[in-house]
């Protein structure tokens, strides 16, 4: 074990004398060495339990920042955990994640397997020895379930004071235990937010899943005080203003992934409104193939990103996707070789490589102001998070004009509507004509269940709105509900996407002020292909249903 004390002279964490006065006092008491530093507090638990993990190539275990399932906890006994110092954390797909204090103590390993499902591989995590027993101490003989706790509050009184709620050694508390049971759930079913309502009588929690607000369960109003209490708490809210809009971020470790969450509270006429945005990196930041692109959208796209200087714009209302397109687009292209820079309100995701820059509207840099700054880093590509007035798109254009790529977002209907949208911000056709090689506008529809979508043969009607022959009817997707999907019949969201590819042909159009329906026939021509049908095409794959495409795009000329 020298070689850990070693480690920790290199580091800087001890000196040469105290490594020396650490062999010695191991010899005498025949203590492992890097306990033997930690009793004579040369170091810290956690400072050993870094140096660990960094010298093993495993990763660290923080239960402070990790919730884990309970459903394990209640699989795996407490003697066990205690007796051999470990710590179950999360079982996914083939694979158990354990938390240990000596991550080599086979014994250990052998002993634990046996409480994970046949087959699984066990990933050792490095922690502490304190760590672990606090971890004990915290999740094994407290309830976990959120019926389990809401029982244990309606039964006793509780301390709702900031200081019992926001302690580290939390889950003593039903509340924070409530409030971690709450938001663990919301991330295990794929929420996108997290909405508590409060009401006359009662708090409502609803999450949005694939885009459609569910109610989940109605809560006694009684407990919202203390559990609002603690979300502020958590998130860095002042926990006295009741009175103002607030917005916070905190983030927790959920199995194996880190998950980030904004919390914004509103003041209503029934107390504070509390709404959690779930950032989770590992489902959001995605590749380009996994965008949902069509074979002919995905070459046009790529054939748009080999161009080396002008606009693409993503186009899309609210919550279609659009900055998940351009993350995927942005980690396509990101490399050693260019500087990639962003302006974003706000980031939500951390990239590798790129330089990301935050806009305060009204209290700091705007998206203007932004752009002027980022032309002085010496930029190669640079992404504008919206272009929301005429100063904005004006510079971007101007960023275009010097040599550079530039991504950026609007809000219009459709991908020809940009053009008009961005006349409306007072840009001249001249300018816009040669500038704006591509637009892409997308719009996300929920994706029927895989484990239980049923194929029929599509209706007349059906086929009138699909363009197919209603004498040979093709056999298209429904849906039918199970377990996987909560019995509503769609699991996760699909993007339905069309790209405008513009070219000289289509900038003369642009100057000579052509109406949006010639330049989308003209664009046929150059492998435009419209959202409704590349919706279509999605139908006939059986990824989509019809009533979700007609809930997605306008098709009501087909109907």
């Amino acid at each position: 074990m020298a070689r850990i004390g070693d480690k920790l002279v290199e580091m800087g964490l001890i000196s040469k004398d105290q490594l020396q006065v650490a062999l010695f006092e191991k010899k005498r008491t025949n203590k492992m060495m890097g306990q033997t530093m930690i009793d004579l507090g040369f170091i810290t638990e956690q400072a050993l339990s870094a140096v660990l993990a960094q010298s093993s190539g495993f990763e660290r275990f923080d239960p402070k920042s990790t919730v884990v399932d309970p459903d394990l906890i209640k699989k795996f006994p407490k003697e066990v955990a205690a007796r051999y110092r470990v710590f179950p954390v999360s079982v996914d797909g083939q694979q158990a994640r354990l938390a240990m204090a000596d991550i080599y103590d086979v014994l250990a390993l052998d002993q634990a397997r046996r409480y994970f499902p046949l087959g699984v591989e066990i990933m050792p995590l490095v922690c502490g020895e304190t760590e672990i027993n606090e971890a004990i101490d915290q999740y094994f003989g407290y309830e976990l379930s959120i019926d389990g706790i809401l029982r244990e509050l309606e039964t006793g009184k509780h301390d709702v004071s900031a200081a019992a709620i926001s302690s580290d050694s939390g889950y003593v508390h039903p509340l924070v235990r409530l409030v971690n049971a709450l938001v663990l759930d919301a991330v295990k079913v794929g929420a996108s937010d997290i909405h508590f309502e409060p009401e006359g009588m009662f708090l409502r929690l609803r999450y949005r899943i694939d885009g459609v607000m569910t109610q989940v369960r109605t809560i006694h109003k009684d407990h919202w005080p203390a559990v609002s209490h603690r979300l502020k708490i958590v998130s860095g809210m002042n926990i006295a203003d009741k009175l103002n809009p607030q917005d916070g971020r905190f983030g927790i470790t959920v199995g194996n992934r880190k998950v980030d969450f904004r919390v914004a509270a509103m003041p209503t006429s029934h107390g504070e409104n509390i709404v959690l945005r779930i950032l989770d990196k590992s489902k959001s930041l995605l590749g380009i193939p996994q965008l949902g692109l069509s074979e002919n959208n995905e070459n046009l796209l790529m054939r748009l990103l080999k161009r080396p200087e002008g606009i693409i714009i993503v186009t899309g209302p609210t919550g279609s996707g659009k900055t998940t397109t351009l993350y995927g687009i942005l980690a396509h292209i990101n490399s050693l070789d260019v500087n990639i820079m962003t302006l974003e309100d706000p980031v939500e995701y951390e990239l590798p490589l790129i330089r990301q820059a935050q806009v305060r509207e009204g209290t700091g840099m705007n998206f203007s102001d932004g752009v002027r700054a980022l032309l002085r880093q010496d930029p190669d590509i640079i992404f504008i998070g919206e272009v929301r007035d005429k100063d904005t798109a004006t510079m971007a254009l101007r960023a275009s004009m010097t040599g550079h790529q530039v991504f950026t977002t609007l809000h219009t209907n459709d991908a020809a509507g940009a053009l008009p949208r961005l006349g409306d911000l007072g840009l001249d056709a001249t300018l816009m004509a040669g500038n704006i090689i591509g637009i892409l506008a997308q719009r996300l529809s929920r994706r029927l269940c895989p484990s239980c979508r049923e194929m029929k043969t599509a209706s007349a009607e059906e086929c009138r709105i699909l363009g197919a022959d209603p004498d040979k009817p093709p056999k298209i997707g429904h849906p039918k509900g199970c377990e996987n999907c909560r019995h509503t019949g769609y699991k996760g969201r699909l993007a339905l996407h069309e790209i405008l590819p513009m070219n000289k042909e289509l900038d003369e159009m642009v100057i000579e002020g052509a109406s949006m329906n010639m330049i989308r026939q003209a664009a046929r021509k150059h492998g435009f292909i419209p959202m409704a049908d590349d919706g279509i095409g999605k139908v006939l794959k059986g990824s989509i249903s019809v009533e979700e495409l007609i809930s997605t795009v306008d098709v009501t000329d087909r109907l």
